[in-house]
C-alpha cells in the first residue's frame, strides 16, 4: 500500500537514491493449534531470517535501510545483519508495549509481542526463534532503548524483567509531550556503533493517526506529529543505518485515508538526504 500511494517517489524525491529490494516472505496469520503459545514460530523464524539476509546485502553496498514489515519480529533481522558487521550496534525501540513476553509467560501465543524476549534470550523463550542468529543472545541491555512505552500495557512478567535487566525506557506520556528531547536523551545512552531505528505503530494515538493493527491507543500515546518529530531525530543522528516499521494495517484508515499520505511524509523527511 506504501508504494501505491508513492513512498519511493517520495524518498527519491528527498534526494535518495532508492534500490526496492521487493517483498520478503508473505505470510497471514492463521490459527495454530498445534503451538497455541508460540503461534506461526516456524514462518517467522523464516521471515527473520529473511530479513537479516536482505539488511546484509543493503549494508554491504553502503546503503541505509527501511524494512516495512508485518510485525516486530523483523526488528529482530534488522539487528543480526547489523551485530553481524558490528557488535557495538545499538536499538533504538518506539513502541507502546515492552515486547518482553515468552510462550512461557502468556498464553496469548502471538509472537509479535515477545520479539525483545527473544533477541534477549530471556527464560522460556521459543528455542527456534531465540537460536535463529550467530549472535546468542543477539541483544544485550546496554545497546538497547525503549521508547514510548505504557507501563499499564504491560504484563506483570515484563515489568520484572524490565526491572531485573535495568532496561532503559521512556513513557508514551513523554514521548508524546517532549518527543525531541526524549530521542536525544536514549540516543546519549546507546554505543558508538551502527544504529537501528524501530518503530511499532501501535505507539501511536489511534484517534489522531488510526494505523495500527491494534485499536487499543485510542486517545493515549503521541499524535504522528510528535512520532514524526522523533523520527527525524533519530534518523539524523550520525550512526543510523536502518529503521523498521511494524504493525501498520492500512485498513484501519479506511475512514481516514489522509492519515497514510502523513505518514508517508513523515518519512520523508525523515529519511531525506543529507545535504
Amino acid at each position: 500500500m506504501l508504494r501505491e500511494l508513492g513512498l519511493i517517489d517520495r524518498l527519491r524525491a528527498a534526494g535518495r537514491r532508492v534500490r526496492d529490494a521487493g517483498d520478503g516472505p508473505l505470510h497471514v496469520w492463521a490459527p495454530d493449534p498445534q503451538h497455541p503459545r508460540a503461534q506461526n514460530l516456524a514462518a517467522v523464524v523464516q521471515a527473520v531470517k529473511a530479513v537479516a539476509d536482505h539488511v546484509a546485502g543493503a549494508l554491504e553496498e553502503d546503503a541505509d535501510v527501511l524494512v516495512i514489515g508485518g510485525n516486530c519480529t523483523v526488528a529482530l533481522g534488522v539487528m543480526a545483519a547489523l551485530t553481524a558487521g558490528d557488535p557495538d550496534a545499538g536499538l533504538l525501540y518506539i513502541d507502546r508495549h515492552f515486547d518482553l513476553n515468552t510462550p512461557e509467560s502468556t498464553c496469548d501465543g502471538a509472537l509479535d509481542w515477545m520479539g525483545l524476549a527473544h533477541g534477549l534470550d530471556l527464560p522460556g523463550a521459543a528455542e527456534p526463534l531465540a537460536a535463529a542468529f550467530a549472535r546468542r543472545p543477539l541483544l544485550t541491555p546496554d545497546r538497547l532503548h525503549l521508547l514510548g512505552i505504557d507501563p499499564e500495557a504491560a504484563t506483570s512478567w515484563e515489568r520484572e524483567q524490565a526491572s531485573r535487566l535495568g532496561l532503559r525506557w521512556g513513557s508514551h506520556i513523554d514521548l508524546a509531550t517532549t518527543p525531541g528531547t526524549e530521542v536525544a536523551r536514549a540516543l546519549s545512552t546507546l554505543p558508538a556503533g551502527p544504529l537501528a531505528v524501530h518503530l511499532d505503530v501501535d505507539v501511536l494515538d489511534f484517534t489522531d493517526a488510526p494505523l495500527a493493527e491494534s485499536t487499543d491507543g485510542r486517545n493515549s500515546g503521541p499524535t504522528l506529529d510528535a512520532v514524526s518529530e522523533a523520527l527525524d531525530t533519530a534518523c539524523r543522528d550520525p550512526r543510523f543505518r536502518a529503521l523498521s516499521i511494524c504493525e501498520l494495517n492500512p485498513s484501519r484508515a479506511a475512514g481516514h485515508p489522509a492519515v497514510l499520505h502523513r505518514f508517508i511524509a513523515s518519512l520523508q523527511h525523515a529519511l531525506r538526504a543529507t545535504p
